[in-house]
């Protein structure tokens, strides 16, 4: 299960650099996250990070989002694998 952001979200900026796959992004009025590259921070953390440090405690489960801890470690091994190869391009241009 990806998690979501809600509108409580107070722009406060901390979230944001604590995602270790880059999910987190600021939408039209509030933070939003990609459901595509949120792993709950399985693969990094044993803990989702954002939920640890948000003060206001906007960050819940996405259920319209439902994934198994190894669908998340699978999507955190396809984005890792996905990094690595944007890495790879990069240093050989």
């Amino acid at each position: 299960m990806a998690l979501m952001i809600t509108d409580e979200c107070i722009n406060c900026d901390v979230c944001e650099p604590e995602c270790p796959n880059d999910a987190i992004y600021m939408g039209t009025e509030i933070y939003e996250i990609d459901p595509d590259k949120c792993t709950e921070c399985v693969g990094h953390f044993n803990e989702p990070q954002c939920q640890q440090i948000c003060p206001v405690e906007c960050i819940p489960f996405n259920p319209a989002w439902r994934e198994s801890k190894e669908q998340l470690q699978a999507k955190y091994e396809r984005l890792q694998a996905e990094a690595a190869a944007k890495n790879q391009d990069k240093a050989q241009a």
